[in-house]
């Protein structure tokens, strides 16, 4: 099953599309009715009609834009302030209001953009276009009610910004579609990327050219650390209720499992591949290999330089380059991909988020169409790559002269990256009004294991049990 299919079937199987579309198609003998997204057949009633229409050069108007990354101090709120300033200079007639989540907190940020939606539906005050995660998809699109683009503004408009100068990657095209339909436009976005320390790579005697390549060689190399310098050998931040699950599932699926079946109807975060993966995890802490720390204390403590290692979101790229130029002493930051359970092939899943619609006017979802655009666009991944770290969903900008061609060459960070895209599997919401609750449950399992030394697969089994009952009931 491809990415395109994945998408579709994931939606269809939580919400009984496919029961659906068999009848109108029955009915009307075309596949129009059931939102096909592949390229073929009759688009007419979602390129001509009901449309919104474009905004007349005067015609003045302003919406409101939510994004949890200005609840971030740094590069992504500095950058998301540049983004919408460049944005107005060039649209005079759109003003836009950029805010962070009413109930923004760095911790949880997916729940609490979605906590933020809600709030404001409920007083009839939502943005007109939020970022919000793709492990929110589910809930987005059911409970929030995101506008499908291709119904606003038309399935052409939509795959033609996926196109242009610099098309977006295919892995990334459809991760906000649900029933066939784009809802959200994918935006920002990372993979889990080990990074590394050179010098105390060199000071523990270990090759920094040669970085761990499995879980067990990232052992023994945060032992050496620690045995050889004294610092803190490693840390994974995937294992922790802050953390989110994207980086988790992605441990899981590269040992062959999964956190929910297929069909989206059973969890399976208690099978045997994830009781071995949390295993592995609880190990590098018993053993000493890695430190019992959140992540509020590994993040600081990585970008100091004492701890050799850390698996963590690209998005933190900047950080970390500022804190190695900024520690005392000076170190070189370096980065590769995901380590591997022996020879099993790598699975990455993918952070970030898409950008959703919810305004209701047609001249504001005109205007927010126009943002998205932008937010989208080739400038602005310049801007959101080089400054943040995010990787640049029109990769070719990575090798365009007029692009990001010569930031690569001064930053292969980007590359680990990069690499992974081309094995995504995406992000997995889990389906159903209580899917932040589900994700907490089997997180919050998982961080008893790996750092209070529970037993794995008693563990998991019992949050496994109590989270089913949460799943909704076909």
């Amino acid at each position: 099953m491809n990415l395109k299919e994945h998408a579709v079937f994931r939606r269809r199987s939580a919400r009984g599309t496919a029961a659906a579309c068999a009848a109108a198609l029955a009915l009307t003998l075309g596949l129009a009715a059931c939102g096909s997204d592949d390229g073929d057949g009759d688009q007419t009633s979602t390129t001509t009609a009901n449309v919104v229409p474009e905004l007349g050069p005067d015609q003045l108007v302003s919406i409101v834009f939510e994004s949890y990354n200005l609840a971030q101090a740094g590069p992504w709120t500095d950058t998301f302030k540049s983004l919408i300033a460049d944005f107005q200079k060039s649209h005079p007639n759109i003003t836009v209001t950029a805010q962070k989540p009413q109930s923004s907190t760095l911790k949880g940020y997916g729940s609490a953009a979605t906590a933020s939606i809600q709030a404001q539906l409920a007083t009839g005050n939502a943005p007109d276009v939020a970022q919000l995660t793709f492990g929110d998809l589910d809930y987005t699109v059911d409970a929030l009610g995101a506008k499908p683009l291709d119904d606003v503004v038309g399935h052409d408009a939509v795959q033609a910004n996926f196109a242009g100068t610099h098309p977006f990657a295919p892995a990334a095209r459809t991760l906000g579609d649900a029933d066939g339909k784009t809802y959200g436009v994918p935006f920002v976005f990372s993979t889990p990327v080990l990074y590394y320390n050179a010098d105390l790579f060199r000071q523990a005697g270990l090759d920094p050219e040669k970085p761990p390549t499995t879980w067990a060689e990232f052992k023994t190399a945060a032992l050496a650390i620690k045995e050889k310098t004294g610092k803190e050998g490693s840390y994974i931040d995937c294992l922790t209720k802050v953390s989110g699950d994207w980086c988790y599932q992605a441990l899981v699926a590269s040992n062959g499992g999964s956190v929910i079946s297929e069909d989206r109807s059973k969890l399976t975060f208690a099978d045997a591949p994830a009781v071995a993966a949390v295993s592995m995890a609880q190990d590098l802490v018993t053993s000493g290999a890695s430190p019992k720390l959140s992540q509020d204390q590994a993040y600081p403590a990585f970008a100091r330089g004492e701890i050799g290692m850390i698996v963590e979101s690209s998005s933190a790229q900047q950080i970390f380059l500022k804190g190695a130029a900024g520690a005392k002493p000076p170190w070189t930051l370096r980065a590769t991909v995901m380590p591997s359970f022996g020879t099993k092939p790598v699975v990455p899943t993918n952070s970030g988020a898409a950008l959703f619609m919810f305004g209701k006017d047609p001249a504001k979802q005109r205007a927010a169409w126009e943002l998205i655009e932008y937010l989208t666009s080739d400038a602005a991944y310049t801007q959101i790559t080089s400054k943040i770290g995010y990787l640049p969903l029109r990769t070719g900008l990575l090798d365009d002269p007029n692009g990001l061609k010569t930031w690569a060459a001064e930053n292969p960070l980007v590359k680990p990256n990069l690499d992974q895209l081309a094995r995504l599997k995406p992000w997995v919401s889990f389906p159903g009004k209580d899917y932040v609750q589900i994700r907490t449950t089997m997180l919050g399992a998982v961080e008893n294991v790996v750092y209070n030394g529970a037993d794995p697969q008693k563990t998991l089994t019992e949050a496994q049990e109590q989270a089913a009952k949460l799943l909704p009931r076909s």
